[in-house]
């Protein structure tokens, strides 16, 4: 709902171990992908709506506010065991409509993992996070 402040699930350990973990192997790769990674940093997706991924990449120049008000390359949300599908929907179609490229979806606790773009979603069977220009390759099993 726009205009309205609505308290975000904090993550428990397996959401905040995965955040941890993914965000620094992004933040050891800033250079060579020539990316900018920021954790549970505001996004601004409309005029009243911000959003908060749980990780966010840009391929882009840092922005020149605070706030991300220019579509992020690539947006990470972990789900935490209290999240609800419904309203992950309504964040990842705002992260789509706004002009994300990418918006990846994982589940800690049961592995399930997601990749959304504009025209599909498809499940990652082989635990092997991938994006293209520039090409991110994260295999989650690395990370563990």
């Amino acid at each position: 709902m726009d205009g309205v402040l609505i308290q975000r699930n904090v993550g428990e350990w397996d959401h905040a171990r995965l955040q941890g973990l993914l965000s620094g192997w992004l933040f050891d790769r800033e250079k060579s992908l020539g990316i900018l990674v920021a954790p549970s940093t505001r996004v601004q997706v409309k005029a009243t709506r911000f959003r908060v991924p749980d990780i966010t990449v840009l391929a882009c120049p840092r922005p020149a506010t605070g706030i991300i008000t220019e579509p992020p390359f690539l947006c990470i949300e972990i789900l935490s065991p209290s999240d609800r599908v419904v309203e992950m929907q309504d964040r990842i179609h705002d992260y789509l409509d706004f002009g994300v490229r990418y918006v990846w979806l994982i589940d800690p606790k049961t592995g399930l993992t997601y990749v959304h773009t504009a025209g599909s979603v498809q499940e990652v069977k082989d635990g092997i996070l991938t994006t293209k220009d520039p090409d991110i390759r994260v295999a989650l099993s690395e990370l563990e």
